[in-house]
């Protein structure tokens, strides 16, 4: 925290997610096209020479390199924030099973296990309910009445 009581986020982190930010943008599309573009109608100036050929491949080998990684950070950060608020809604509902909790961390032969189960239960719950209806509008109510009383 800074002195005006701030969060202070990392460098690379706020790097990243502007990056991330315009390169999502239809701004940064439509500049990409036009350098393409560029490229493309400056072909014949150039009688399409290797150099030619080789500048907007290096250009475009090198901001996909870069872009890797930027993606990565923030992919890297959405996940563990989605996994987070999975790990909060796990833990604050009383019929969930806490074992659930950073599952993430289990090894790929332990997860298989899990889904083996899951899979099973969704087959048997196909063969008891009606997978199209869903709860009415009076259970969502008292569902929700119930959380509000429990505060």
């Amino acid at each position: 925290m800074n002195e005006k009581g701030e969060k202070k986020v990392p460098f690379f982190e706020r790097f990243a997610g502007k990056v991330v930010s315009a390169t999502g943008s239809p701004w940064a599309f439509t500049v990409a096209f036009s350098v393409i573009l560029m490229w493309a109608i400056t072909g014949p100036l150039f009688a399409f020479s290797d150099t030619w050929q080789l500048v907007i491949n290096t250009g475009t080998t090198i901001i996909t390199f870069l872009m890797v990684f930027i993606i990565q950070k923030s992919q890297n950060k959405d996940s563990k924030s989605i996994q987070l608020k999975l790990n909060e809604l796990i833990a604050c509902t009383k019929a969930a099973s806490n074992r659930l909790i950073d599952i993430e961390e289990l090894s790929e032969e332990e997860l298989n296990t899990l889904h083996k189960f899951y899979s099973k239960l969704a087959e048997d719950t196909k063969l008891h309910l009606d997978i199209k209806k869903s709860h009415s509008i009076e259970e969502a109510i008292e569902n929700t009445q119930d959380k509000l009383k429990k505060r």
